[in-house]
């Protein structure tokens, strides 16, 4: 099932005219929400943020907004049966909602880490500042190094400096303090990464935005992705053209960050 155009559909299928802005160009703006408590309200929900990026793209981009009250009633029903939320509107204000479960070994991962691979500098997202439907470097790069065994890509620029991985953004522990990318390196403004910032800045815990060049990667001792849906996964191997680098996925510094997760 899933809500469009203001109407809950029980199908698997989704029809579009052939001249779709959204089917030919990948036309869309998208948000992906994970419900805790079966509540949009909830702060870890974080419902607001999520219709605050929706809206700031769909502004910058001068396309119609759709009827919010629309969206709200469709989330509000699929929740009832998904924990994970999709959210896309048209350019002319159309809404679609899917859901999804989570993923089935998504507590392994957040326990003992994953295995990463950098993906090559063409695969970097385009528009980073936006989450549009025109996704397919960051599903290219993802798909073409679960080949070679790895989970998720870490997407680079020209530099070699390390961006976001295709699904989320890059967390590193190093020196004493928290580390992450900075906007201005063209990553996506991801709700989880806004919402870290906000909880450790209130927590007077130090985050260092800087680009991740291959020196500063080497100098962090934990490293890992967050995004709406996974929270936090620990990434212990990163496999580069230059060789391995090794991380600590059960590093102490990883247990008060998801303590940030809880309600």
């Amino acid at each position: 099932m899933y809500w469009y155009c203001g109407k809950l559909i029980e199908s698997q299928k989704l029809e579009l005219d052939i001249n779709d802005p959204g089917l030919l160009y990948g036309a869309t703006v998208f948000t992906t929400l994970r419900v805790y408590g079966d509540c949009l309200d909830s702060s870890l929900t974080n419902w607001q943020a999520h219709y605050d990026r929706l809206k700031f793209s769909l502004h910058a981009f001068g396309w119609t907004e759709p009827d919010w009250n629309f969206v709200r009633k469709g989330a509000e029903i699929l929740l009832k049966h998904f924990p994970v939320l999709r959210i896309t509107i048209f350019p002319d204000g159309r809404e679609w909602i899917m859901g999804r479960l989570l993923p089935i070994n998504l507590t392994e991962k957040q326990n003992h880490g994953i295995l990463c691979a950098l993906a090559e500098p063409e695969l970097a997202r385009s528009l980073p500042d936006h989450k549009t439907g025109n996704y397919l470097s960051a599903w290219l790069a993802k798909n073409i190094v679960q080949t070679v065994t790895a989970e998720e890509a870490i997407l680079v620029n020209s530099q070699g400096n390390w961006l976001e991985t295709s699904t989320g953004n890059l967390w590193g522990w190093g020196e004493g303090c928290w580390w992450t990318p900075p906007l201005e390196a063209g990553i996506l403004p991801g709700i989880e990464r806004s919402h870290l910032l906000k909880e450790l800045k209130n927590r007077q815990i130090i985050v260092q935005q800087e680009p991740w060049t291959p020196q500063l990667v080497k100098r962090l001792a934990a490293i890992a992705y967050t995004n709406s849906v996974v929270e936090i996964i620990p990434i212990h191997t990163v496999q580069q053209p230059t060789g391995s680098l090794q991380y600590n996925p059960y590093h102490n510094c990883f247990s008060k960050l998801k303590e940030l997760f809880l309600p």
